[in-house]
């Protein structure tokens, strides 16, 4: 054991030690600061999930281009991060800010060009802005149907494709789409916003697989329930508001965490996460592994919320 000791063998241990500390502690340096002056494009940023998102790539250095439909409450954002760095006197860019539709898919080539103009490139886009949906499929009008997957699908791969063509060029560039574990598996009475991220997830799937030798990273971010006003928002079979906010999505999680989830996987440019709690996470793999028995689990659950606004 002292010829071990004494022949170099523990000064040779601890030295690889030091440089895999040192390692981690470069690599930990380099993710904090990669997003400084980093264009990230965020849709659906006025509230929610889209909101906190801002808030933690704005503190990260970030120039960001806002995206929503209501002008007032991205102005009002604006002065609220703007206010912040203010405070905090921490050094952030000018807030950059784009009113669109993404369910006017004929609004989006427009969009993309003021996107482009703010900056001259997007490195990060992330498609945030979506809605729920709550009803029985044999009350639900198929108008309804096409409008969640207007908004859900056709206008983030619509905002996806516009921008595309500029990150190719510069051959560098992430695309992160929040979907939800609902694009893994599918629940009663939520058929128009399962089937939606559904397709999310096979789109992004495939351009991952697509734009990956362009160096472009895809991440497809599938949280559980949102403490958000997602539900509330939710349109029924009709086309009305569901106006409830449901008893899992305000015990959800707090949309600040999933934020900072977001954040990490951007930095990370992980593929595909899921942030899910134990039971949603059992029940992606039961619909793989045991399929007929997730069948069942959702035929009875579907019996116990005969009435969705009950819930």
């Amino acid at each position: 054991m002292e010829r071990i000791m004494g022949g170099g063998v523990l000064p040779l241990a601890l030295a690889g030690v030091g440089v895999l500390m040192m390692y981690r502690i470069l690599v930990r340096l380099r993710a904090g600061a990669s997003l400084k002056d980093t264009v990230v494009v965020i849709t659906g940023a006025s509230s929610g999930l889209g909101k906190e998102c801002a808030q933690v790539f704005h503190a990260a250095g970030a120039r960001l281009v806002l995206c929503g439909r209501d002008a007032n409450r991205l102005q009002q954002v604006v002065e609220e991060l703007t206010a912040s760095s203010a405070e905090t006197q921490r050094k952030t860019h000018t807030l950059s800010t784009v009113i669109f539709d993404l369910a006017d898919t004929d609004s989006v080539e427009r969009a993309a060009e003021e996107i482009l103009r703010c900056y001259g490139q997007v490195d990060v886009l992330i498609n945030n802005a979506g809605i729920s949906y709550r009803g029985n499929i044999l009350d639900t009008h198929i108008s309804v149907q096409r409008d969640v997957m207007e908004t859900n699908y056709f206008g983030p791969i619509a905002l996806t494709q516009a921008l595309l063509p500029s990150m190719v060029h510069r051959r560098s560039g992430h695309v992160v789409v929040i979907s939800s574990v609902q694009g893994k598996i599918a629940i009663p009475y939520r058929s128009a916003y399962a089937a939606s991220k559904h397709a999310t997830q096979a789109y992004f799937d495939c351009l991952r697989a697509e734009v990956e030798h362009c160096g472009i990273s895809v991440s497809v971010i599938s949280p559980g329930y949102i403490r958000t006003n997602l539900s509330l928002n939710a349109v029924t079979g009709d086309g009305s508001k569901y106006g409830v906010l449901d008893k899992a999505t305000a015990t959800g999680r707090d949309p600040r965490d999933v934020a900072q989830a977001v954040l990490r996987a951007v930095r990370k440019r992980s593929k595909d996460v899921v942030l899910a709690g134990l039971l949603p996470t059992v029940a992606i793999y039961l619909r793989t592994l045991w399929p007929a028995l997730f069948f069942k689990l959702m035929a009875s659950r579907a019996r116990k919320e005969q009435k969705p606004k009950d819930e």
